[in-house]
């Protein structure tokens, strides 16, 4: 295959990658017990009312589409992430609510269209490419997202600029060694932090819809505030966690 015109004509994707699409077959391991006991019992009631006319890759861009419109959405009321600081009440409380939906929806969105694909033998590389493709964008734009009811740093309870961009790189590092570690071994072990993360982002909204952005500026446990805690819980999940059983997989 090759790309662009007579110009820029380069080999885009040589004929052994090409004989690897047609060889590769689809293999994933999900130990997380949230994942295993709750929401694959959702997902699996919620697929058998999926049409079958329907295109998996259809479900994939319109989960990606629905985070889109809950960032654009949030962004509109809160373009420099301080809405939520000094001035709470900035945006409305439906934004919220409606930012926990569209956040549901995608999660499940994204966790069908696999199951969908296999359900209609439709299942291809391309499609897993595709969907882990959008995936890489929705990583950050969910963060992104979120920072918005954190705040940016008010003195006190908001989350700083540079804690934002760690936060990000963390999540986006996290991602990445996912499939460094699925490029390694040939297995996808999914990561349990994407389930955590978004039942975590869900409850964030449903709570701040319900009670207001000033639960995030009221001390939580010992003087510590609720974005500390997440903010501490990710590193260590992270660096204690995550990485290093990518490493163990990789390594056996």
């Amino acid at each position: 295959a090759e790309y662009g015109g007579a110009m820029w004509r380069w080999r885009y994707v040589s004929g052994r990658q090409l004989d690897g699409f047609r060889q590769y077959k689809y293999s994933a391991v999900d130990t997380n017990p949230l994942s295993v006991y709750i929401m694959q019992p959702i997902w699996n009631k919620i697929i058998k009312i999926v049409p079958l006319w329907i295109a998996p890759n259809l479900l994939t861009f319109s989960g990606f589409v629905m985070i889109l419109v809950n960032y654009f959405l949030i962004s509109f009321y809160d373009w420099d992430y301080t809405a939520s600081g000094t001035s709470p009440g900035l945006v409305p409380t439906w934004v919220w609510l409606f930012s926990a939906f569209t956040t549901f929806c995608a999660y499940a969105l994204d966790s069908i269209d696999g199951k969908h694909a296999r359900r209609t033998q439709s299942s291809t590389p391309l499609g897993e490419l595709f969907d882990h493709g959008l995936d890489s964008w929705a990583t950050s734009i969910f963060v992104l997202s979120f920072f918005s009811v954190c705040s940016r740093d008010n003195g006190k309870t908001g989350v700083s600029v540079y804690t934002m961009y760690i936060y990000l790189s963390i999540v986006l590092f996290n991602f990445m060694c996912s499939h460094w570690e699925k490029y390694n071994t040939g297995v996808l072990f999914l990561p349990w932090g994407y389930d955590i993360s978004q039942v975590v982002l869900i409850a964030a909204y449903l709570l701040t819809g319900a009670v207001g952005v000033e639960v995030w500026q009221k001390p939580f446990l010992f003087g510590y505030y609720i974005t500390d805690a997440l903010v501490i819980l990710l590193i260590g999940f992270s660096l204690f966690l995550s990485f290093p059983q990518t490493l163990y997989n990789i390594h056996r």
